[in-house]
Formats: structure tokens, C-alpha cells, sequence
């Protein structure tokens, strides 16, 4: 029988794919890396729960999902934590961008209706409402929403927009976080492009902004 010989950078990322992510409970929440946060919900869905814990951890476990851009995977994690709790405005918000980003915009207007409904001040909710009115061809009611959400979202979100318009050309003034009439000007601009995205693409430009 031949033996093949492999290198050793090649063995470990053979484990690397075959074993699994080594986790506990306390990975469920706050933690950066989706796949950490994916392990450590489903140990801890694997333990005697409340319900309110349950529909938690659910929650996170489908931001995970969504982060590595599995949507039909978060949506259904969503779907079974909103099933437990229907009242909880981040994981409809989260559920409606899960929605969004898998292209399926349409299918999340209820829930961010109901997000917002439950909280107004929350910019994220604002920012996801506008996405989907902008993919929707709704360039007015997007650019009232963006402008909330820079309102409700305060510096970071609109660094953010500062950010991601500067890559699409279309504002050239200081990413300070501070609101400005080439701003506005330049989120009118994009409202009227279903495929420009305010939000930043490059995550250096992501992660300057946190």
C-alpha cells in the first residue's frame, strides 16, 4: 500500500476543516468570530434553557449564521427565537437585514415595521428600513429613512456613511461623524442607484469606524 506524505501546514489545516470549533456557552454572546458565536449557542441550546434564554441564544446563533452569509440558516434560527418572543426588536430588525442581504428584501418589511414600532431611536432598524425601500425602487422614502438613521445612529453611523459613500465617489468631505448638507447631498445621490450601498464595503474603512 502507498503511503502519501503531506506537509505539515497541509495536516493542520486538514484538522482545521474536519474538527470542530472548540467552544462553550459563554461564545454565544458578544463575541466577534461567527463561528465561535455558531458553536457556542449550539452548546448552550444543547443545556436546560428558559424559554427567554432559548429565544436569546437562537437570536445570536442566527447573527452568526447571517455574518458568514448563511441567511436561509439565520432566518430559520430567527424564525424559531421570534416564535418564543415575538416582542424583540433587534432580532426582527436582524431577521429583516438577514432578508435583505439574501435578497429577499420584501419578505422583511413586517418585521422591521414591528422593530420599529417597538423601538423608533434604534438607527440600525432605520438603516435596514432604508435598504430595503432602496432595493425596492423607493429612493424618497429611502433617503427619509438614511437620514434617520444618521439622526438615531449618531457618530459611528454616520462615519459609516461617510465611509462607504467615499468609496462609490460620491462624497469627498472628512469622515468626522458629523452630519453635513454634501452628506445628505451624496446619500440622494446613492438612493437613486438600487446597487449602491452607503455602508462600507472595505473593512479597513469598517473598522475605523467602531
Amino acid at each position: 500500500m502507498r503511503l502519501v506524505q503531506i506537509s505539515a501546514a497541509a495536516a493542520a489545516l486538514l484538522l482545521a476543516l474536519v474538527s470542530p470549533v472548540s467552544a462553550s456557552p459563554t461564545d454565544c454572546f458578544g463575541v466577534e468570530n461567527p463561528d465561535l458565536r455558531i458553536a457556542g449557542c449550539t452548546e448552550m441550546l444543547n443545556g436546560r434553557l428558559s424559554p427567554e434564554q432559548q429565544a436569546q441564544a437562537l437570536a445570536s446563533r442566527a447573527l452568526g449564521y447571517s455574518l458568514k452569509g448563511w441567511y436561509a440558516e439565520a432566518v430559520a434560527d430567527y424564525d424559531k427565537s421570534l416564535a418564543i418572543d415575538g416582542n424583540q426588536a433587534v432580532a426582527l430588525n436582524n431577521r429583516a437585514w438577514a432578508y435583505f442581504r439574501w435578497g429577499k428584501g420584501a419578505m422583511g418589511i413586517d418585521d422591521i415595521e414591528k422593530s420599529l414600532k417597538l423601538d423608533a431611536s434604534s438607527g440600525a432598524s432605520w438603516d435596514t428600513r432604508a435598504h430595503i425601500n432602496q432595493s425596492m425602487g423607493k429612493p424618497t422614502e429611502a433617503l427619509a429613512d438614511y437620514r434617520k438613521a444618521v439622526t438615531f445612529g449618531g457618530p459611528r453611523m454616520t462615519k459609516m456613511y461617510q465611509c462607504g459613500l467615499k468609496e462609490h465617489g460620491l462624497y469627498k468631505g472628512e469622515v468626522d461623524g458629523k452630519p453635513n448638507p454634501e452628506l445628505y447631498d451624496a446619500l440622494g445621490k446613492c438612493v437613486l442607484d438600487t446597487a449602491c450601498d452607503p455602508l462600507p464595503a472595505d473593512e479597513e474603512c469598517r473598522s475605523g469606524t467602531s
